[in-house]
């Protein structure tokens, strides 16, 4: 798999709530820096992490708008809509990820967005 298809894989399993294909696209050292997360190392931690992420939200998407890639490295602009369990406010947030892959898989992804949104819905 070329890296723009583990790409538009990672928005397509995270949409559809596939988590373990998902955690699949990691590589087995992965490091991820996540902005409301915060920093993961390994895919068995980050499977670890996703198991619960079905109970923390009623609704999740997270769809790819934008996407560049060169050569194993790629930027994608996605927007994420999501509604957090015991809330019936609906998120809507703008989400900036880089990603660095090594033998088809992504060794480092971060992201950036605000995290505001997230905050107002769960009454913080």
């Amino acid at each position: 798999m070329g890296t723009k298809d583990v790409i538009e894989s990672y928005y397509r399993y995270a949409t559809s709530g596939d988590w373990s294909p998902w955690c699949d696209l990691f590589t087995e050292n992965t490091v991820i820096d996540e902005q409301m997360a915060g920093h993961i190392e390994g895919r068995e931690k980050l499977r670890e992490m996703m198991a619960g992420f079905p109970t923390m939200y009623t609704h999740f998407s997270n769809v790819a708008v934008h996407i560049v890639v060169e050569g194993d490295e790629a930027m994608a602009l996605s927007h994420i809509t999501s509604v957090p369990a015991g809330s019936a406010t609906e998120v809507q947030v703008d989400v900036a990820n880089y990603f660095k892959l090594e033998g088809g898989l992504i060794a480092y992804m971060k992201n950036v967005h605000d995290t505001a949104p997230f905050h107002s819905a769960s009454g913080e």
